[in-house]
């Protein structure tokens, strides 16, 4: 159900990274005495200071998947870095334990929110970064992570959540909630609940926020990650990649990007 890197980034049509001189390096920084282990990816031949983004992982934890997309998002010209919510760099295989691993950090919001601060404190101490520009990207429970995060007023000039609930803690208040915002999600996705969609949508209305609401027909639950049609079959649960969706919502990121960092 793994892929290698290169073989992800030829499924979504996207060219070799050996090309790009993208840089990866594993990094360990701390939420209390939690030891977090992170993964930061740059591209070297570019220079000066570009844009932070941070990758929220889905509820397996922080895993090759979440690292790809660092190292997309590098070869896009930002710097990427997929942290880590668990601790240790943890992650698990069954639902059952994604679900109890998960539930543990979205039911504890001062725990959620000092991990999220403790890696883009770590991501915008890299020489690399401008710190004044950054952004945020989750799936499944990261995308709660990091709509969440919003809400609570972190520093974000964009925020972007794929096959990702929408629910939050606390309201969406004008002036507090800032960045601007895509939410990808598959049409037929059993585990998105439409009334909480309206009310989001409402919450954001209210607050003037800009932000762009896509469902793509035909697609299901964690249909940007290659390998949810071996977990969906093994698990039977309704999980499933979806090529197309995956290619159009990861082009929407692009230009949400580019309209947040103005390149």
């Amino acid at each position: 159900m793994r892929l290698t890197v290169l073989a992800f980034i030829a499924l979504l049509g996207f060219t070799s990274l050996a090309g790009a001189k993208v840089v990866g390096k594993e990094v360990s920084y701390k939420d209390g005495e939690t030891t977090m282990k992170g993964y930061i990816a740059w591209d070297d031949a570019k220079k000066g200071p570009r844009p932070g983004v941070l990758v929220v992982h889905e509820w397996w934890g922080h895993n090759e998947y979440a690292r790809h997309r660092a190292d997309m998002l590098a070869k896009l010209g930002y710097v990427g870095m997929a942290l880590d919510m668990y601790g240790d760099g943890k992650t698990v295989d069954h639902p059952e334990d994604a679900s109890k691993m998960s539930s543990q950090i979205s039911s504890n919001m001062p725990m959620m929110k000092a991990r999220f601060i403790a890696a883009l404190k770590t991501l915008n101490e890299e020489p690399t970064v401008d710190k004044t520009k950054n952004a945020a990207i989750g799936y499944c429970f990261g995308g709660s992570v990091v709509l969440n995060m919003a809400r609570e007023g972190a520093d974000l000039s964009a925020v972007a959540a794929f096959h990702s609930g929408v629910a939050g803690q606390t309201k969406v208040e004008k002036g507090k909630f800032k960045p601007i915002v895509l939410v990808a999600n598959g049409a037929d996705d059993k585990w998105i609940d439409p009334k909480a969609v309206e009310a989001f949508k409402k919450e954001l209305d209210e607050a003037g926020v800009n932000y762009n609401y896509i469902t793509y027909p035909g697609a299901v639950h964690g249909f940007t990650n290659p390998a949810a049609t071996g977990y969906g079959e093994k698990f039977h649960i309704p999980l499933a990649y979806n090529e197309k969706a995956d290619k159009e919502s990861w082009a929407e990121l692009v230009k949400l990007l580019k309209t947040a960092f103005g390149k």
